[in-house]
This record gives structure tokens, sequence and C-alpha cells, in this order.
């Protein structure tokens, strides 16, 4: 009997250049403690035996290792900067276990824009590489896959657009400024929602948003809990949790979230 219950690990949730950054430069992160240690953003979506990614950053073939995930159903892609799309390549390796090519769900502008990028993963190069992967287009409406629902919605990131999803009472919206009464609209009422939190305390925001910008969504979202993502060097892990309201808590890697589906989740 299929249930309606799943959860969202975290495969990743810092920023572009992770934590530590090159030179082991750790910032205001303790390096002691192990939830400081961020792989770049990234979650997986799991609901009966079936998993979608969303993303695949610098460290796809690192965090998918992590979590021993064997097997993907598909891949959601936010937009198509390179600390969420570098590791399209490791598809290969899900291609070459199935010889099936692994669905690329995102708008219209993100998928050109890897089809021109990555031409070797959606066509076939050579004799010897096969096309691992085969992109379909994402509407913002409700809509299912492997026989996960979910909801896309268009995010403001300041200098571009990105996608946000709703998957049951989970929301996800990483690399983005705000979000307009659509997006709302879609998410209003998550129990757990995790968002953007890349530029928590700086009072000017450009394509992150802030802590007065989150609080100031919330209050139409009405998330029960809020975690953040996209954290950058300076933000360290116990520091947030203890200097933060209750209800938002840092991510960390290789969190898990559960999520309902239902008439009142999504």
């Amino acid at each position: 009997m299929e249930q309606n219950i799943g959860h969202a690990i975290i495969l990743g949730c810092g920023c572009s250049k992770g934590t530590p950054q090159i030179g082991n430069e750790w910032g205001a992160c303790d390096p002691l403690e192990p939830k400081n240690f961020r792989t770049r953003p990234s979650i997986a979506i799991q609901k009966n035996g079936k998993t979608l990614i969303i993303d695949t950053g610098p460290d796809f073939h690192m965090q998918i290792n992590r979590e021993n995930i064997r097997h993907i159903d598909g891949v959601l892609y936010t937009h198509a900067h390179s600390d969420h799309v570098a590791g399209i390549d490791e598809l290969r390796s899900f291609f070459d276990r199935t010889r099936k090519r692994v669905p690329v769900l995102s708008d219209e502008k993100t998928l050109n824009e890897l089809r021109q990028r990555f031409s070797f993963v959606f066509e076939q190069s050579s004799v010897l590489y096969a096309a691992a992967a085969e992109a379909h287009i994402l509407q913002n409406n409700l809509q299912s896959f492997a026989g996960i629902d979910f909801t896309p919605f268009t995010q403001d990131h300041g200098l571009s657009t990105t996608l946000g999803f709703r998957f049951g009472d989970f929301g996800y919206s990483t690399d983005m400024i705000t979000l307009d009464d659509h997006a709302i609209g879609v998410l209003n009422g998550v129990e757990n929602w995790l968002v953007d939190g890349a530029n928590l305390y700086e009072e000017r925001i450009f394509v992150h948003s802030n802590l007065k910008r989150i609080l100031e969504l919330q209050e139409k979202v009405q998330a029960k809990n809020i975690y953040l993502t996209h954290l950058k060097n300076n933000l360290d892990y116990q520091t947030l949790c203890r200097d933060l309201p209750i209800f938002i808590r840092p991510a960390f890697d290789g969190q898990k979230i559960q999520i309902k589906w239902g008439q009142n989740a999504g």
C-alpha cells in the first residue's frame, strides 16, 4: 500500500564556495563542529522507494555516496548556476547502471543552458559516450513524477529567476531574495520550509535573502519550522542555534526532514 510519508535529505546546505572554503578557510565557523562542514546546496526527496534530486552541484558525487543513494528517478534543477549544476556529468554513473536516461526537469531557460553547456550529457557524443539524460520542461502547477507530487514556483534571485518547490508539507526556496504572491500561495501552511539564508545578517540583499526578508515572508507563508540553507562560512552552526528564534534553525548536511502528503499538506 502506498504511503503518503517521505522525507527530504539535505545533501548540501553550503553556499557556492562551501565550508570550509578552499584553503581550509572556516571563517567564523568552528571547525570542530561537524555541522559546519557544508557542501554545495542540494537535496533528495524520497517517497515509496523513489528518489528525486534537486540540483547536482560540484559535490554531488560525494553527497550521493555519503547517503548511499544508488538509484535516482529524476533530477529537478532550480537554475543553471555552477554551484547547482556542475556535477551533472555524474548522471552518467546512473545511466551506466540502468542503461536508461535520467529525466532532468526544469524551466525552459535552464534546460536550454544545460543543453548548451553540457551537450554531451543530453546527446551521444561518440560511440563510447551515450546520452545520459533527457530534458523535460516544468510548468508552475501541481504535477507528479515517479509517484511524487510537487508544485514548482518561480522565485526572484535578483539578477535572474530560480525555481522553488513544494512537496507535500515541505517547501524548498534556495537562491532567492523574495517571493511573489503566487509563490507565497503555493508555500502557505507548509510544516517545514528550507529557505535561502546566505545573507542572513546583511542589511542590503542583491541575490540572497536575509533574516529580515525571511521573517517578512514568514508572516504570509506561516511555516511551522524554518531551516536555513545556502549558508556562508560566517554563519557558525551553534551560534545560529543560540541567536535565532526557536522556530528557525540552520540546516546541516545529512539532515532528514519528514514530509507528509495529503489533503492539507499540498
